[in-house]
């Protein structure tokens, strides 16, 4: 199967049938910390995928801003 990795940004080629999980652990990848997605869709760890798949796996990644008021919350002033 065509697998396309980021960061860094590469395409490796992988034999299937195997699981989600497996392909990860395969590549040294931390199950919990990436998504895999076939074709359009996103898939768990136990979704089997096989050789003529097209796989792409994205580090999942979360943020957000610190904790500042919000500019439209009115705000007691007394």
């Amino acid at each position: 199967m065509q697998v396309q990795l980021s960061h860094p940004t590469r395409t490796v080629e992988v034999k299937g049938p195997k699981k989600v999980k497996e392909l990860l652990r395969e590549l040294n990848l931390v199950v919990e910390a990436h998504l895999v997605i076939k074709g359009d869709d996103l898939v768990t760890e136990d979704e089997m995928l096989h050789d003529k798949d097209q796989i792409e796996i994205r580090p999942v990644i979360s943020g957000g801003s610190p904790l500042t008021p919000h500019p439209l919350r009115l705000t007691d002033s007394r």
